[in-house]
């Protein structure tokens, strides 16, 4: 509230503001930041208008074309909830569903620990640290139609890696061509290209954990290991966390390196839940069964994507 004063010529007493005190910022009037920001607001517009054409539209005209029977001669024709039976119905879809978990399980396994270990090692490199870190990107830089073809070279029955076999008496491994080894060979290609962007993630995260931490555990007499164990990673649990979402997110969409390198085969061993929506909408040209899929996919990846949010806000 303000303070009283009186006035010798009117004879009456007036409110008046009190000063603010020294060093006391006052709060802006309404608007003020408006105005102030205005410029700020103007140069996010084109990138909202893009992210509202190619992002949002694309998702809110998907799922009104899951219940569409898509026909551009004729017209599009409401079928209602027919799309989703339709594909709920193709014994396919468990089928790929079930290679998907299978693929994202490999994928935690074989490939998850690699960009962990390999920016702890790089970490405590004392020479050629920077040689290293481009080194172990290099492979992600690789364009895919020269990555599959290497790598379908290699894992041909006279390639190379069966060659290096044949030196320690093993049988030739049909890597392409059996079930059993497909997907793994798939998840060792692209953890092979891949761990390298993780890495320079897991990397800046431990190069900001502080030396003093490390150096007081050395002279406790604590081991490389020990420090590993109980200052490294620990000081990353919630990238851990965080690059462990990211990774389930990306594995279940994932079709790329199924479909170039075996088309879904063999005998649909590879046939993940996204590749099946792609033969769907561009094989088959079903696009309402398609975009059903693809619908059913967006409502599983909402629930990781709210998880993610709640973890990085409570993270900061």
């Amino acid at each position: 509230m303000g303070e009283t004063a009186y006035s010798p010529e009117s004879g009456e007493r007036r409110n008046v503001k009190p000063a603010p005190a020294p060093g006391v910022q006052t709060a802006p009037r309404r608007g003020s930041n408006w105005k102030k920001y205005m410029m700020g607001y103007l140069f996010l517009v084109p990138a909202i208008a893009i992210f509202i054409v190619f992002l949002w539209v694309p998702i809110v005209k998907g799922m009104i074309y899951s219940f569409y029977h898509i026909d551009f001669v004729n017209g599009n024709t409401f079928v209602g909830l027919d799309n989703y039976i339709k594909v709920l119905n193709n014994p396919d879809v468990l089928l790929s569903i079930r290679n998907t978990l299978y693929y994202m399980l490999l994928c935690l396994v074989i490939g998850f620990w690699v960009p962990i270990a390999a920016s702890i090692a790089i970490s405590e490199l004392k020479f050629f640290q920077g040689f290293a870190r481009i080194a172990a990107y290099l492979p992600y830089v690789v364009p895919g139609v020269v990555l599959y073809g290497l790598w379908r070279w290699m894992y041909d029955p006279v390639g190379p890696i069966n060659a290096l076999l044949g030196v320690f008496g093993a049988d030739p491994i049909a890597f392409v061509s059996d079930p059993k080894w497909s997907m793994v060979s798939l998840v060792f290609m692209e953890t092979w290209q891949q761990f390298g962007s993780a890495m320079l993630i897991y990397l800046a995260g431990v190069l900001s954990i502080p030396r003093d931490w490390y150096e007081a555990a050395e002279i406790d007499g604590a081991g490389v290991w020990s420090r590993i164990r109980y200052i490294t990673l620990p000081s990353l649990r919630n990238l851990i966390v965080l690059m462990l979402i990211l990774q389930l997110i990306g594995t279940s969409q994932a079709y790329q390196s199924q479909l170039a390198m075996l088309d879904g085969g063999p005998n649909k061993a590879t046939l993940t839940y996204a590749l099946l929506t792609v033969k769907y909408a561009f094989t088959q040209l079903d696009y309402g069964a398609g975009t059903a899929l693809g619908v059913l996919m967006f409502l599983v990846l909402a629930v990781l994507g709210i998880a993610q949010f709640k973890l990085n806000r409570e993270e900061y």
